[in-house]
């Protein structure tokens, strides 16, 4: 084999979103269009020679032939060494914590997250440091500014070496070592766990389904949840990734995850019932006709995470993303914890993490982690639930009753606009950006807006200043929605809606969350001018 040097030139459209870049899984198989951005990866993070990668994804459709081309790629640009989970898979956690294992120099992960998979479906990549988190912005620019400028690329020629056996191979002067994708991560969440108690737990006739969604997760949660915590067997269903997640939408939400709704408000379902997403970094709790939102699972786990034998020490400080609802603010202030409120992406908690300032992390959008690893992780999110519901004797509902009646109950909801044109989200977005400075003091039915603004976010490690990250309408008595711009989708765009109104009287926690926040919903679609700009009246997706 000899390396080669492809002629190329730039490619439109490469620019990395807040995950990295997303597109159609067709537009991936293009010439040189993979061949290209991973280049630009390379280029834009110093050259790769004599370093060492992580290198994995999520097994969808053109995950396999993609491994091996980067392989290709990083032997040709020099690399020392790719360590690479069986069969092209790892988890999104689970690179993260390879990464920071092995003190490696980076990591390439293929994934698309919670967008569909399939040929026809979505395709994504991106680079995670050496702390094992996502590229921040300085990085993601150099590598974007890359793909304008690029005019060829380095690749072997001939076939990569086998991924699918465990063992050490070579590809030129390349080591390469294929991994188990699962065994270093189970390990790492046994050091986190009180493995025992969720023994016991499972031993008591505890019941429990964990949905992965024909997803990367799978082999996860059987190796964990089923051979080293005693849960039965078929505890974990739709546990075989498939490349294209058997036509299932690999989001762990109550849409979504529809099938694991109806098990769990079933008369006779489980006691705990929990979803992940297609890389394995969201996760959906729900107990026995019980749904729990991200944002409270977040509080909750602040509330009791010395519960954990990796947390006993108590929590050096929370963050959550901006749109999350401020619950884990509540039990912060109580806790005497510092508390941050960052953009949405999880590189924004890769500095607080790295300097000590925070050790739980989470977002509204089903994601929740900790200083274990720099990206959210599904599955450790579910262990830490069973660590807590083994702990403490309670079920799913009377912890969140507690919870509330301890901290009052933030009400609040999600609702997605999806494949909205993007010029008409330009106008709903950019319309209201413009009305901002006038909408204090005006009033929506019982609604008075007190505050409204663009949020900003001042690094407080680093200093950087991340601009432009949703807009926030706040109303008396701490009520408020949030409007974004999601940079996860690939076709169109999806405009979401957070809405949260906090409710501390006692004899009004049990409401249903769209009839408490139904006067919050109306302002915001009057603020907001929706429908006009639009055309819609309804979310696809509510959460």
């Amino acid at each position: 084999m000899t390396i080669q040097t492809v002629k190329t030139s730039p490619i439109a459209g490469q620019k990395p979103g807040t995950s990295g870049l997303r597109k159609k899984c067709r537009v991936f198989m293009e010439p040189h269009y993979l061949e290209n951005f991973v280049q630009a990866i390379f280029d834009g993070i110093g050259g790769v020679a004599g370093k060492t990668l992580v290198i994995g994804g999520d097994g969808r459709f053109h995950n396999d032939v993609a491994v091996r081309t980067i392989l290709r790629m990083a032997a040709a640009n020099g690399a020392a060494k790719a360590i690479v989970g069986q069969g092209g898979l790892l988890s999104t956690p689970a690179a993260s914590h390879l990464i920071r294992l092995n003190q490696t120099d980076g990591g390439i992960i293929l994934s698309a997250s919670h967008n569909p998979g399939g040929i026809d479906e979505d395709f994504g990549i991106k680079f995670n440091t050496p702390n094992g988190g996502p590229a921040p912005e300085s990085v993601t620019d150099a590598i974007f500014a890359g793909t304008k400028t690029i005019d060829s690329y380095k690749i072997w020629q001939g076939d990569a070496p086998d991924i699918d056996t465990i063992g050490n191979t070579t590809l030129g002067d390349m080591a390469v070592v294929i991994v188990d994708p699962v065994a270093d991560y189970a390990d790492l969440m046994e050091t986190l766990f009180d493995f025992g108690a969720i023994k016991a737990l499972f031993a008591d006739n505890f019941t429990m389904q964990f949905d992965a969604m024909c997803a990367i997760t799978g082999p996860y949660a059987t190796e964990i949840l089923e051979k080293r915590l005693g849960a039965p067997a078929g505890t974990v269903v739709h546990g075989t990734p498939l490349p294209d997640f058997g036509g299932m939408h690999p989001d762990p939400n109550p849409t979504w995850a529809h099938e694991l709704m109806d098990v769990m408000f079933a008369q006779d379902g489980p006691d705990f019932g929990a979803a992940s997403d297609g890389d394995g970094d969201r996760n959906m709790i729900v107990g026995h006709q019980c749904y729990v939102s991200p944002s409270d699972s977040l509080a909750l786990i602040a509330a009791h995470a010395q519960n954990a034998p990796g947390y006993k020490g108590g929590l050096s400080g929370v963050a959550r993303s901006m749109p999350t609802s401020a619950a884990v603010d509540r039990v912060a202030a109580a806790l005497g914890l510092p508390c941050f409120e960052t953009p949405t992406g999880w590189k924004f908690f890769g500095n607080l993490m790295d300097d000590g300032q925070v050790a739980l992390c989470g977002e509204e959008s089903f994601g929740t982690g900790s200083d274990h690893v720099r990206e959210k992780d599904g599955l450790w999110a579910v262990l830490m639930w069973l660590n807590i519901i083994a702990a403490t004797g309670q079920g799913v509902a009377e912890l969140l009753k507690d919870h509330w009646q301890t901290y009052g109950r933030n009400y609040y909801s999600r609702h997605d606009f999806e494949a909205v044109p993007t010029e008409q989200a330009d106008v709903a977005f950019d319309g209201l950006i413009a009305r901002l400075s006038e909408l204090v003091g005006q009033s929506y039915g019982s609604l008075t807006v007190s505050a409204a603004d663009e949020f900003s976010y001042t690094d407080p490690v680093d200093g950087s200043v991340s601009h432009h990250q949703g807009i926030r309408v706040m109303f008396g008595d701490d009520g408020r929605f949030v409007l974004r711009k999601s940079g996860t989708g690939t076709t169109g765009a999806t405009l979401r809606l957070y809405l949260e109104a906090l409710e501390q009287d006692p004899a009004k926690l049990d409401q249903d969350p769209q009839d408490a926040l139904a006067d919050i919903i109306t302002a915001a679609h009057a603020i907001i001018g929706l429908a006009a700009a639009t055309g819609r009246t309804k979310p696809d997706v509510v959460t």
